[in-house]
């Protein structure tokens, strides 16, 4: 499973990226109607969302290329985009399939690119993209491993360099519920915060079904799938769940833990896939604050999404669309979030509509440090369940776990591994 060419941190590859110096800056931080040519990478269901929220965003947004691993998906998303007429200039010529399509995207004249394919081509794509001198979007998670991890962070240095936007897309940091009931915990209005307790419950995503069809390759299949295996996705703890880890991360003012021990498994998987079903995440924190997680796609079964952190003072309920609010020790409420007058109320809006608004300003947003430390987080947790050790936040970092290949083709042969077994997996 390792290959000398994945995603390697070599030193002179990092020095000759910066020596290129920073690039002009998009010319539309000169004027407000100046085009911004973005290109979508990935099109699935998350990609044609985003670029949505890229065109609402701002009307000289100009749609310029698409790019995704099958033909169907480019033309799901010049679908999805007909409504916004002549925002949308994608000529045949600027449509690309397959898995170097990202890289024809990048090289097609766009100023700044989407990255929504699966999380297991993010450092690749990222990487290609500050190289270039692009401002990038990129959706959570932003690795499935350590070695993507750190990859993440070398773009990063690598677009300060250059004055590059890094915009992420933990969505919930862009909630106005979320951002007001955070601002009263680390406020001190609730004093000092004693626990964490995050969920994220949920029916099944993508399951896998039947087999892998006769005659279809590997790589092709596992695309077609690709939640349901850890190379692509990294599993519901860190694809989907990462939401509710990077809440965690949140409350504690993203400060690092100390260590980490957990649990999971199949339960009800049965199926080809490599992939847990739910996990229970406790997060040592320093202080003795402890912050757990818990996971699960299951059916039939009790559904919630819910951040409840626990203070001296009385406790917040982080639950989106409105709801969020602070409880006294009886669970009566004493304080709720409400919406103000016009105030755009999708985070996923919220966050486009601030990341152009800061291109056109002159001011380059940076999170790569963030989001790769949020994507690791959850890292932390899925490798404290898959091996069944207590992990340390510090040797964590020493590790170099590669899951994605950067060098597949479509018809590769690329066996599943096996799903992680407690007590046998190793964090390496």
């Amino acid at each position: 499973m390792n290959s000398p060419n994945r995603r390697q941190l070599l030193k002179s590859g990092a020095v000759a990226s910066l020596a290129l110096g920073a690039p002009s800056v998009l010319k539309a931080q000169g004027g407000a109607n100046d085009p911004i040519k973005i290109g979508l990478i990935g099109c699935g269901g998350r990609g044609n969302g985003a670029v949505t929220q890229a065109l609402t965003a701002d009307p000289n947004v100009i749609l310029w290329s698409v790019g995704d691993a099958f033909g169907s998906g480019v033309e799901n998303a010049i679908r999805a985009t007909e409504r916004f007429g002549k925002q949308v200039q994608v000529a045949p010529e600027r449509r690309f399939v397959g898995l170097d399509a990202y890289q024809n995207v990048i090289d097609s004249g766009v100023d700044l690119v989407l990255l929504t394919t699966p999380p297991g081509f993010r450092p690749q794509h990222l990487r290609a993209a500050v190289d270039a001198g692009k401002h990038v979007f990129a959706e959570k998670p932003m690795a499935v491993d350590m070695a993507g991890i750190k990859s993440v962070l070398e773009s990063t240095k690598i677009a300060k360099a250059k004055n590059l936007t890094i915009q992420h897309g933990y969505c919930w940091r862009f909630e106005p519920g979320a951002r007001e009931t955070f601002g009263k915990v680390h406020g001190g209005e609730l004093g000092r915060l004693i626990s964490v307790y995050g969920t994220y419950l949920a029916n099944p995503v993508k399951p896998l079904g039947a087999g892998q069809p006769e005659g279809m390759p590997d790589v092709e299949w596992q695309l077609r799938n690709w939640f349901n295996f850890e190379w692509l996705a990294s599993g519901p703890l860190v694809e989907q769940c990462i939401h509710t880890v990077d809440k965690v991360g949140w409350a504690l003012n993203d400060i690092d833990p100390v260590a980490v021990v957990a649990s999971g498994g199949r339960a009800l998987k049965d199926d080809d896939s490599n992939i847990y079903d739910h996990y229970n995440v406790a997060y040592e924190y320093p202080n003795g604050v402890m912050a757990f997680v818990g996971q699960r796609h299951f059916i039939s079964c009790h559904n919630e999404v819910r951040d409840r952190i626990m203070c001296e003072k009385g406790t917040a309920h982080v639950t989106g669309f409105g709801g969020s609010h602070i409880a006294d020790a009886t669970g009566k409420r004493i304080w709720r979030y409400r919406k103000a007058a016009g105030e755009e109320q999708n985070p996923y809006q919220v966050c486009h509509n601030e990341m152009f608004a800061a291109i056109r300003a002159g001011h380059i947003i940076n999170s790569g440090e963030y989001m790769a430390k949020s994507t690791a987080l959850g890292l932390f947790g899925r490798e404290a369940a898959h091996s069944g050790q207590r992990l340390k936040w510090t040797d964590f970092w020493e590790t170099a776990q590669d899951l994605a290949p950067d060098d597949l083709k479509m018809d590769s042969e690329f066996p599943v591994a096996p799903p992680a077994i407690p007590g046998k997996h190793k964090v390496s």
